[in-house]
């Protein structure tokens, strides 16, 4: 009997769950709900994106479907350190065994960093190559409104852009439904019309704002190199990544305590061009006018944190990625965790033979710990106190030299097994929940005191 599969979300976790699903064989349907336009068929400006980063976890799921990995590596750049840029003009590099304080993540094996959109148009492509509307229908613009769970449908209301149909509403029905939509996630917010389902969402204290440093052909004074991740971090705990893209363009984000209104406080493109060039003034040199336009206009983006006490419900529903874990974006471990989570769910299937009762049940067991041990990790790692923020590289430092030495006695650091190993992240927990205890307190006093 074939069963037909709604999955609400075309983000990385949802498409590639479809992949999983689809080659057990021809007793699943898939269609895939997002409430925005088809990434492949948008000017990729317009798209909603920023730069991720796929570590051990999330290429290890990638691997597993053919032709998968090798086809986002193509659109993918690998990143060997990273370069830490101090306010006084000197850099920290940090790759490997050369480094004097590491913080990097991927020291051993390079970074994996893309667009995340690229990610999504890569992983949709690979799906429609491979099945046909048959057994496969992809839906955008059309937002989730409504689900109910004992008469398995769901409602979707379709936006102007859609052509698919001109009723304002539409429902549909399932055998299985799947919330891979992100942590304000429409099929979470169904959960809680049910018994007993508990829910924690906090919003991170840090705000962001992406940057899009286009490719230039201008000569410059500035060269930041293409296989290293850029650092810098001031005293207000104000934070900039930028990656290289392979087009020669260079993306990022700035992250900023919410009470440090420096970034909004902004008002002028000029204004924003005088605040880089003091604060960050390779990014600074960088920024041509229209960016600096551009960045004025994004509002801040906010990052909810999110905590269930159980991922399924009855025998049909399941949330995963964001939608049943969000976390901070400080350790990378968002869209890897997602994906990690889809490899867990084909697992549990192969273990009970298709038997979703048991699976998604299951699902909920396996993962809880390991989910809210993520969220704890992303809060307090990394310290936002600059004192305490060195001491974490001496620390980290100082765990990779005792672990390369004597590595039956001392375990790798923090970031290493975040980042280059499958361990649990409650094992991570465990294994540094002094270090979250210290950084916990620190960061309380610290933002309290600022």
């Amino acid at each position: 009997m074939v069963k037909k599969v709604v999955i609400v979300g075309a983000g990385p976790s949802g498409v590639l769950l479809a992949h999983y699903l689809l080659r057990r064989g021809d007793q699943y349907q898939i269609d895939i709900y997002d409430r925005l336009s088809d990434p492949r068929v948008l000017e990729f400006s317009n798209a909603r994106t920023y730069p991720i980063s796929l570590t051990e976890r999330g290429m290890k799921a990638l691997n597993q479907i053919p032709g998968v990995e090798a086809a986002v590596r193509a659109v993918s750049l690998e990143m060997s350190g990273t370069i830490f840029h101090q306010q006084n003009g000197k850099t920290r590099v940090t790759s490997g065994k050369k480094s004097l304080v590491t913080l990097d993540p991927s020291s051993k094996k390079p970074l994996v960093t893309l667009d995340r959109t690229k990610l999504v148009i890569t992983l949709l492509e690979k799906l429609t190559e491979q099945y046909d509307p048959k057994r496969l229908k992809l839906h955008f613009n059309q937002s989730c409104t409504e689900v109910d769970f004992a008469a398995k449908t769901i409602t979707f209301q379709l936006t102007a852009q859609s052509a698919e149909s001109t009723d304002a509403n539409l429902t549909v029905n399932y055998d299985l439904l799947i919330g891979a939509d992100g942590a304000r996630s429409a099929v979470r917010s169904a959960f809680l019309n049910t018994e007993l389902f508990e829910l924690e969402q906090k919003y991170v204290p840090i705000d962001y704002k992406s940057i899009l440093i286009p490719r230039s052909d201008q000569p410059s004074d500035t060269y930041l190199e293409s296989d290293k991740i850029h650092s810098w971090r001031n005293n207000d705990a104000i934070t900039v990544l930028l990656l290289h893209q392979l087009d020669g363009s260079i993306s990022g984000v700035i992250h900023f305590p919410r009470w440090n209104t420096q970034v909004t406080d902004l008002t002028t493109p000029e204004a924003v061009l005088k605040f880089f060039h003091k604060h960050f003034p390779e990014v600074g040199q960088l920024m041509p006018p229209s960016e600096a336009e551009a960045f004025l206009k994004r509002p801040p983006s906010h990052t909810l944190t999110i905590r269930c006490n159980r991922y399924h419900y009855g025998d049909s529903v399941l949330i995963l990625g964001d939608a049943a874990h969000a976390v901070s974006p400080s350790l990378g471990q968002g869209c890897n965790a997602a994906l990690e989570d889809v490899t867990i769910v084909n697992d549990l299937l192969n273990e009970y033979v298709d038997d979703w009762a048991g699976a998604i049940a299951q699902f909920t067991v396996r993962r809880k710990a390991d989910a809210h041990a993520l969220v704890e990790l992303g809060d307090h790692s990394l310290p936002s106190s600059p004192k305490l923020f060195l001491e974490f590289g001496l620390r980290e430092q100082l765990a990779k030299t005792l672990h390369r030495l004597f590595p039956a006695h001392f375990a790798p650091s923090l970031l290493e097994l975040v980042s280059e190993s499958s361990v649990p992240y409650s094992e991570i927990l465990h294994s540094y929940k002094g270090w979250i205890t210290k950084v916990k307190k620190s960061n309380q006093q610290f933002l309290q005191v600022s």
